[in-house]
């Protein structure tokens, strides 16, 4: 009998570790994780925007910043066609004009942060970028408040 035991406990021990190494292996995600961030090209201030309904921070007239907005998932891979829903609130006088509008995302090699970028007559450019707004590296150029001289050195 106490053979009996042991050698069921035995075969339960290889049945459950058998089980065990057939169950399927985690897969990396097809999404990364990112923060949302603004840059405003315009003159007028930005009380909210959200791209595909992340965000909700505000901006100052011809402001960037970083992207400090929590969170967001974007494709580890950029595919053609790909588009997001910005959605944004730019207030005239005491009045909220909310606007939205579907925007291609522009074409990243890496995974980053996700910008909205906009400008005059509701333009609007989306990009994903491992670098912040102002680096050499960064994808579209801030040039801030086309009426304030350049500073002098």
């Amino acid at each position: 009998m106490k053979r009996f035991i042991h050698l069921f406990a035995l075969a339960s021990a290889l049945a459950i570790s058998g089980c065990a190494s057939h169950q399927p292996q985690a897969r990396p995600s097809d999404r990364a994780n990112a923060q949302v961030g603004i840059v405003n090209h315009t003159g007028s201030y930005i009380y909210s925007a959200s791209v595909d309904g992340a965000g909700g921070g505000h901006m100052e007239s011809w402001g960037e910043g970083y992207a400090n907005i929590c969170c967001t998932s974007i494709p580890r891979a950029w595919y053609p066609g790909m588009k997001v829903l910005v959605r944004w609130d730019m207030p005239e006088g005491h009045k909220h004009i909310v606007k939205e509008k579907i925007v291609e995302v522009e074409k990243y090699e890496e995974t980053g942060s996700i910008y909205m970028h906009f400008f005059p007559n509701d333009e609007v450019r989306v990009v994903v970028s491992p670098v912040i707004p102002g680096s050499p590296e960064y994808p579209i150029r801030h040039l801030g408040n086309p009426d304030t001289p350049p500073a002098s050195n």
